[in-house]
């Protein structure tokens, strides 16, 4: 099983989303012969939270990783101690970012997440450039990779394919890309790679909005399509090695990006831009089931692999296996999904195939404050009229009855979530 897992890619640089460059043959490929996630959502729009989402299949709220540097508490059953128990030889390459170890520092044994085999970096942005990858192994050892980022961290993946074709593995392969780098504020491409995406599609928020997008879109793009060239060696290698009937590919991101056009970062924020992610699987069980519509929460991925895999799901866990869905249909599948914002705010939305309902606690800090009794209301969107969420139509008397149906649903879920009760006062 491998988790191809990129860092702030939105849904709309693919092809089967309507991105006209041809950046993603690969992913393409995979959504339309395996199991294409139409609608998938992060549940925070951060790093590290969404890490820990990842690791755990809790909330941040649950584990307390509501901002980056924190570390998985060691109650957390994690998704590689599930598959170390079930025998499998678990791997992790790449960004790791749950650490409460210094930015540049190797992360110690035991705030790894139980991943046997180790060759990553708590924050790669900060220890490593474009061509310039460093990581740490199992020792703490730092060892310098050769080539882009992107490839010499695909580089990594197969030789720990190919070292253990013979067993049952999980690798989680976790890039930068198409994350900015963070000492110079650019997202740098491969050599080319900008010049050759310069003056390309721009999606319609952007185009509106504008924000850094003219300043970056092209690196951006560039590094997209060296992800999605990588995904293919990937693929390639498991061809090779006689193992791609056999081992499950997932490909999803940790949050997408609005390249600051609604506030002051790339992220953070309830709004389709930072929270919507291309998901694809490919392999035994997912081959050939097509399209899912229904809205799929990045919580809702942990629980999927280990079910895929036949790995009992620890009964902690807050998302829910999507294999029924894939399988056939799920009448009980939820018609919304969960947003928990930090750092910009404390802010809570509920995501419904229609509709987008957002609040603040304005009198709390976002670096701080895990929650808060008392809301806002900040956004509600009408996505069927207005897909790019330009028009605010919180303080519209017309759509009041909507507003209040959404606020109930919202702080159902929040509760559900493990939060407590709140209140959110009018637009």
């Amino acid at each position: 099983m491998i988790v191809f897992f990129t860092d702030q890619q939105r849904w709309d640089t693919t092809g089967v989303h309507g991105n006209p460059l041809g950046l993603t043959p690969n992913f393409d490929r995979m959504a339309a012969t395996g199991t294409h996630l139409y609608h998938t959502f992060t549940c925070q729009p951060l790093c590290g939270p969404a890490r820990s989402v990842m690791q755990t299949g809790l909330y941040p709220t649950t584990t307390g990783c509501y901002t980056n540097r924190q570390t998985l508490p060691p109650q957390a059953v994690t998704l590689a101690e599930c598959f170390n128990e079930a025998g499998y030889k678990t791997g992790y390459i790449g960004k790791w970012h749950l650490s409460t170890c210094p930015p540049t520092a190797p992360v110690p044994e035991a705030e790894r997440g139980g991943y046997r085999e180790w060759l990553a970096a708590n924050a790669l942005e900060l220890v490593s450039d474009a061509y310039n990858t460093v990581l740490y192994d199992n020792d703490n050892h730092p060892q310098r990779l050769p080539g882009y980022r992107v490839d010499a961290l695909a580089d990594a993946a197969i030789r720990f394919i190919d070292q253990h074709k013979q067993d049952p593995f999980l690798l989680f392969l976790s890039f930068l890309e198409p994350h900015h780098q963070n000492d110079r504020d650019d997202y740098p491409p491969p050599l080319v790679y900008r010049e050759t995406y310069a003056n390309g599609w721009i999606p319609p928020d952007l185009a509106v909005l504008g924000g850094s997008s003219r300043e970056h879109l092209s690196g951006y793009y560039g590094m997209v399509r060296r992800l999605d060239e990588s995904l293919g060696r990937v693929q390639d290698a498991l061809v090779s090695l006689g193992l791609s009937e056999d081992t499950i590919v997932l490909f999803t991101s940790d949050h997408a990006c609005h390249f600051k056009t609604r506030n002051e970062e790339y992220k953070r924020s309830c709004h389709e831009s930072s929270i919507r992610v291309p998901t694809a699987f490919s392999g035994p069980g997912f081959d050939r089931r097509g399209q899912i519509r229904e809205l799929v929460s990045l919580i809702d991925l942990p629980p999927t692999l280990l079910d895929a895999a036949g790995i009992p799901v620890p009964p902690a866990m807050q998302g829910r296996s999507l294999m029924p869905l894939v399988r056939g249909s799920d009448p009980r599948w939820p018609d919304d999904v969960f947003i928990q914002i930090s750092v910009s705010q404390v802010g809570r939305a509920i995501r419904t195939k229609r509709w987008k309902y957002g609040v603040t606690a304005p009198d709390k800090d976002g670096r701080t404050d895990i929650g808060s009794s008392a809301y806002v209301e900040e956004y509600l969107y009408d996505l069927q009229a207005d897909p790019y969420e330009l028009n605010n139509l919180c303080s519209r008397e017309e759509y009041r009855q909507v507003a209040e149906e959404l606020q109930d649903r919202l702080l159902r879920r929040m509760v559900q979530a493990g939060e407590k009760l709140a209140t959110v006062a009018r637009f």
